[in-house]
């Protein structure tokens, strides 16, 4: 933290060097310095808590999530996320700091870190803070990281096992970026939803939260037409780009149709494990 201070914001963290290194390839970034952060001991766990939750250093590859019993057991929505960014090569080298770090909203682990409430701690050479995963994210490739700051770890509260979950993401082919993605997570009391949660990628500057989307499902039984009606809200919550690959109004029907499908499955996943 000392020598990001020392070059005033000139300077960049190599860990994976996943996202980093295209960006120096392409004369995109130019900086100072490089500080590889790689030999700093005791970031690289995935570590359960007794309250239920998980605490994750910021150098854990993305393979590690990926095969993590401790995730597998307990957020099972973010391994399957995992199993969609790139390919295993990349997989292997790219690190969730790095990722969440980077900001890309079409990135499936920033979106986890709001689907999931993630809380970030983030140190410089004097100090230490937490930042909520919404708060963090600021726009495209930006974050709340102030230049002489790193993320250290990521803590995931208790998700209740009776929780069921959806993810459903669209791209061209596997391990290209995708054009929009969906998380979902319902919990049922009584057969009625008691929580959900809706996230959304690829689709808006960050990673964002459907929260009314959210709200129209609480304390209702399924229904084909109000999944359909939770699915349209979220369409109509998003503001995505165009480029040469999909349009904005492409994007958009991606998330109502990719939100029903995610819908669908956690709502069976949750009843399945609250029977």
């Amino acid at each position: 933290m000392s020598a990001l201070r020392q070059h005033g914001g000139d300077a960049k963290i190599l860990a994976g060097g996943q996202s980093l290194m295209p960006l120096l390839n392409f004369r995109m970034l130019r900086p100072a310095a490089l500080i590889d952060i790689n030999r700093i001991p005791g970031l690289d766990y995935v570590t359960e808590t007794d309250d239920g939750g998980i605490r994750i250093g910021s150098l854990t590859r993305h393979y590690t999530l990926e095969t993590s019993p401790a995730i597998r057991g307990r957020f099972p929505i973010m391994q399957t996320a995992v199993t969609h960014v790139a390919h295993l090569a990349i997989r292997n080298r790219g690190t969730i700091g790095g990722s969440l770090s980077h900001a890309d909203p079409a990135a499936e682990l920033p979106m986890m870190a709001v689907l999931l409430d993630a809380q970030l701690t983030i140190r410089a050479a004097d100090r230490t803070r937490t930042l909520a995963g919404g708060e963090f994210f600021l726009g495209p490739l930006t974050t709340a990281l102030a230049e002489d700051e790193i993320v250290t770890e990521i803590s995931l509260p208790r998700l209740d096992p009776l929780t069921g979950w959806g993810f459903e993401e669209f791209a061209l082919r596997p391990g290209d970026f995708a054009f929009a993605a969906v998380g979902t997570l319902i919990k049922l009391r009584d057969t009625k939803a008691v929580e959900a949660r809706i996230a959304l990628m690829g689709v808006d500057e960050t990673p964002v939260r459907a929260v009314e989307a959210e709200t129209m499902l609480i304390g209702e039984s399924y229904r084909e037409d109000l999944i359909r009606a939770a699915a349209e809200s979220a369409r109509a919550a998003v503001n995505p780009h165009s480029d040469l690959r999909a349009s904005a109004d492409y994007r958009r029907h991606l998330v109502a149709a990719l939100t029903e499908r995610a819908l669908n499955a956690a709502w069976v996943r949750a009843k399945e494990r609250s029977e």
